[in-house]
């Protein structure tokens, strides 16, 4: 079955079809992922009696929320946003669909062709290895400008107060004990965001 058919399905065929679909997953990825996301879009499990789209691909298909989410979002992010034609992403496959999925997601055109192509050419567990060094790298990148910020603001803040680290622990809990923690929370939150996205341009342009 082609994805372009279930537009004109029912909700009943719609269903049908995806009980029939997922004993052949890999082969099926593409159609399934559209049903489901289609389904989970508009809330046609609500047509069932269920309140959650988990809840319904695992209690009508035994499937498990977490993949069914997966083949929904494959569908969306490959074919409806990349416009990749259903014949290439069946010959890259579900798996190694999924294994690029994080580099694809926040990379620009360029990139996607890159992974996309990569992807294709690569097998599945030399794929997974390069994926796993690169994010490693990443990891350990980010971390170490995390490291040089604390290093620089516990020098700057024990300059300030003229202490040791251990009595500058002691001095911020005095002024966090009374704060308004809810602020505070979203005040980390949007500058751990900014730090963020400033790393990765800098990793960007340096790259």
């Amino acid at each position: 079955m082609s994805y372009t058919r279930s537009e004109n399905m029912s909700p009943d065929e719609k269903f049908s079809a995806i009980a029939n679909l997922k004993d052949k997953l890999e082969e099926n990825f593409i159609a399934l992922g559209e049903l489901l996301s289609e389904i989970k879009r508009s809330k046609l499990y609500r047509f069932k009696g269920y309140e959650s789209f988990k809840d319904f691909v695992e209690a009508e298909y035994q499937l498990s929320g977490a993949l069914a989410s997966k083949l929904a979002v494959t569908f969306d992010l490959y074919i409806e946003e990349m416009d990749v034609d259903e014949l290439s992403a069946k010959d890259i496959g579900f798996e190694r669909l999924q294994l690029i999925k994080p580099m694809v997601q926040k990379a620009d055109w360029e990139q996607r062709d890159y992974w996309l192509q990569k992807a294709t050419e690569t097998p599945t567990n030399e794929l997974r290895s390069e994926i796993k060094e690169l994010k490693k790298k990443e990891k350990e990148d980010h971390t170490d400008l995390k490291k040089v910020f604390i290093d620089q603001y516990l020098e700057k803040m024990t300059t300030w107060f003229n202490c040791s680290k251990s009595e500058l622990n002691f001095k911020l809990a005095l002024y966090f004990q009374d704060a308004d923690l809810d602020g505070v929370k979203k005040t980390v939150k949007e500058r751990q965001r900014a730090f963020e996205q400033e790393t990765q341009m800098n990793t960007e342009e340096t790259s």
